[in-house]
């Protein structure tokens, strides 16, 4: 029951942060402001795992906590970009897609060849994403839905990575090691891709600590422990509700609303997320 509640807890500040960086975007440029929000979560896991820093890490980790980080950073990089042009709703479900994603990514490392309730899942995702991106009589798919589409590949690749290194490195060093290898990732990349600018406005000091405190260190740390309380498809089932809750943020908040076609395709993608976490439970695990 306490780890449900948790990770419904996450699922909330997950989609609720959406919101928050929409509205602090205009006032500082996206990478920047991932290096700060990273840089600040780093921080405090510094301090919070500070026994275990105090060790020192081998080769093998800070290695892995680089390559799981910087992918990681690519998804928020991509999301956050994303979100300029997009409707924080629409960038949720979309990004939500990553779930859908895990199993072909976890097929192609892997060479496991997907199941039928994956590839329905996809198949209805894939439609419902259609329906939720493009728009007017034309079709027309807006860049900022492109790049949270990329945002969710990210997050796929990132979710296989996790599950190869998490047992083999520790869960308190790769939690450190990938939230600080994505700032180190957004730190250097700020003056490449963009130029960086900031106002230090009450809304991205929220969105810095807000963002780095809760929807970053707290939610990695609350999402492990979690996890070990139960299983990994009522987990990613309950995690589900980000979208949702990121929906209802911005309706209760900016009025956001989605047109009808917009929300059949939401569900879909709802629908193609269920269908792939709730697959036969004799069937056999990726190896």
């Amino acid at each position: 029951m306490r780890a449900g509640l948790t990770l419904a807890a996450i699922a909330f500040i997950w989609g609720a942060s959406f919101l928050l960086v929409k509205r602090a975007l205009p006032e500082v440029t996206p990478v920047l402001y991932l290096a700060l929000r990273f840089s600040f979560a780093a921080a405090v896991l510094a301090v919070f795992f500070r026994r275990r820093i105090r060790l020192g890490f081998g080769r093998q980790e800070y290695w892995s906590g680089l390559k799981v980080g910087a992918v990681l950073m690519l998804g928020y990089i991509l999301q956050t970009a994303g979100l300029q042009t997009t409707t924080p709703s629409k960038s949720a479900f979309l990004t939500g897609l990553y779930i859908v994603l895990v199993p072909f990514v976890n097929s192609l490392v892997y060479r496991v060849r997907p199941r039928i309730f994956e590839v329905c899942g996809v198949l209805v995702a894939g439609f419902g994403m259609g329906l939720l991106s493009m728009q007017g009589e034309k079709l027309s798919i807006d860049r900022g839905d492109l790049l949270t589409i990329g945002c969710a590949f990210a997050f796929a690749v990132h979710i296989v990575l996790l599950g190869h290194w998490a047992p083999i490195v520790g869960f308190e060093s790769l939690s450190f090691l990938q939230i600080a290898g994505a700032a180190a990732v957004a730190v250097v990349a700020a003056p490449l891709v963009e130029a960086p600018s900031i106002h230090w406005s009450p809304i991205v000091i929220a969105a810095i600590l807000a963002g780095g405190l809760l929807a970053t260190a707290l939610a990695f740390v609350l999402q492990t422990w979690a996890q070990q309380h139960t299983t990994a498809t009522r987990a990613a089932l309950i995690l589900t509700l980000e979208p949702v809750f990121a929906w209802l943020v911005s309706w209760l908040f900016e009025n956001e609303t989605l047109s009808a076609r917009a929300a059949v395709g939401a569900l879909l993608i709802l629908a193609g997320i269920l269908l792939v976490e709730l697959k036969p439970a004799q069937a056999p695990a990726h190896q």
